[in-house]
């Protein structure tokens, strides 16, 4: 779940964007763009399957490469991964373990 401005930096969101269908490909999970007013970062969320909705990266409005959001998404999962209610993301911790 990507929650930006609906008035967004079109570059900062195309990066974003494209980090975060990176992990959702690699997890074979969805990915959603929700628009919303008065925003100023770029807040990436995983919803589990309860409907939780946990934060895993903000931009904070830097102007980041797409590997290092990659990779800052990417960690946050994995940490993720480890609680019980997120079985579901353990497919990561063996790549993350493969890729290292």
């Amino acid at each position: 779940m990507i929650y930006a401005s609906d008035k967004p930096h079109v570059e900062r969101l195309r990066i974003v964007g494209s980090a975060v269908a990176k992990v959702a490909d690699s997890l074979q999970l969805e990915t959603e763009l929700s628009p919303k007013t008065k925003l100023l970062s770029i807040y990436v969320y995983y919803k589990s399957d309860s409907g939780d909705e946990i934060p895993v990266y903000c931009d904070w409005g830097k102007s980041w490469k797409e590997q290092d959001v990659y990779r800052a998404i990417r960690n946050m999962i994995f940490v993720l991964s480890f609680h019980p209610r997120h079985s579901k993301l353990r497919m990561i911790r063996e790549e993350v373990c493969v890729s290292a």
